[in-house]
């Protein structure tokens, strides 16, 4: 199916009348209503012009009683806003902050909670690791990742590994905690 100039025209009035996507796709043929709304945001035709009613609007209140007393003891003229006024200026939406591939992610809370001894001890090994990159990494050596990936100066601790783990002593008491600790910790 191609959307031919006749069929958009068609498009464009139905969506003006109001109609559903779902009813503009069954009028249409050949064209399910995720492809009708996809090609509505493509032209530009979001917001409709009929169809559904209009809000009515909003009425004029003064901000507060206190500030509207105020304001008339200095003898100064008591302003009023409107609601959407109050909306359009004071409501910012949310958003996600977004970073780029191969930048720093900012500090994260941690939800574990490791002793002082534990990074300690972590801090006392990194100074005595091997400080290998990835391609020197070999199953006996600790992979404990050391610094920011998209630095120079990152490397892995690179020491002997505990058997059955990919870290060595000091990093496995970091990274494995034992489960009863775990579970007493959430409540």
């Amino acid at each position: 199916m191609s959307w031919t100039d006749e069929r958009v025209e068609t498009l464009k009035k139905m969506w003006g009348e109001g109609q559903s996507a779902s009813q503009i796709a069954k009028e249409l043929g050949g064209v399910t209503r995720n492809a009708v709304i996809g090609k509505v945001h493509r032209l530009g035709l979001s917001n409709r012009s009929g169809g559904a009613p209009a809000k009515p609007a909003a009425k004029e209140k003064p901000a507060t009683a206190k500030s509207a007393a105020r304001d008339k003891a200095e003898g100064e003229a008591v302003a009023t806003i409107t609601v959407a006024e109050v909306t359009e200026k004071q409501v910012v939406p949310l958003r996600r902050q977004i970073i780029p591939a191969g930048q720093p992610l900012p500090p994260q809370p941690s939800a574990n909670e490791i002793s002082p001894e534990a990074l300690a001890s972590v801090r006392e090994v990194e100074k005595k690791s091997k400080k290998i990159s990835l391609m020197e990494l070999t199953e006996r050596t600790c992979k404990w990742p050391v610094g920011d990936p998209a630095t120079d100066d990152f490397w892995f601790c690179g020491l002997t590994v505990q058997p059955g783990k990919p870290y060595c002593e000091a990093h496995v008491g970091v990274a494995f905690q034992p489960m009863s600790s775990r579970r007493d910790r959430r409540r």
